[in-house]
């Protein structure tokens, strides 16, 4: 049984995680093997995030105050959650994409900004591309027009050049 002080060491290291967090997702973790868990937190930590499985009720104590404290009616069974630190996109993505391949567990909800998000929801987010596909897609938007400028103007200097290249040629002769 946990003593006291083990569970309050608990509920602020969770609480660390809520508070450095962008996104909470909360899934269900049934049947899932060590090796299956140990692996999809090792996925999670390359786009710098986190899963942990915890008690339900030290999870709602450590979310009180927290955007994520919307999460508390979500918190019921065996349930882990995924925090994610930097990317608001990757831990829902890499979830659904484990939990697909797998085929056991399932996403229960989420919290973005203070908003608690449905299961379906949740998937949606997985779909949405990351942010520096969205940077990249952005700038491409950004630069084609500036590169089609210059490849005209370019274009209308290569031909006056060749035009008085001729001319120069014609008086030569």
């Amino acid at each position: 049984m946990s003593t006291k002080a083990f569970k309050q060491e608990k509920i602020e290291a969770m609480k660390e995680k809520f508070a450095k967090a962008k996104v909470a997702v909360v899934t269900e973790y049934r049947g899932f093997t060590v090796e299956e868990i140990t692996n999809l937190r090792r996925n999670l930590q390359k786009e710098n995030s986190d899963y942990m499985v915890t008690k339900n009720t030290l999870a709602k104590v450590a979310s009180k105050g927290t955007q994520f404290e919307v999460l508390a009616d979500n918190l019921k069974g065996p349930v882990a959650i995924a925090f994610g630190f930097k990317d608001e996109v990757a831990p829902a993505k890499i979830l659904t994409k484990f939990i697909k391949e797998v085929k056991k567990g399932e996403i229960i909800s989420s919290v973005l900004d203070g908003k608690l998000l449905s299961a379906k929801e949740t998937e949606v987010l997985a779909n949405l591309p990351s942010k520096e596909e969205l940077y990249a897609k952005m700038l491409g938007s950004i630069n084609s027009p500036a590169t089609g400028i210059v490849g005209a103007v370019n274009a209308v200097m290569s031909s006056l050049v060749r035009a008085m290249d001729q001319v120069a040629k014609q008086k030569a002769s």
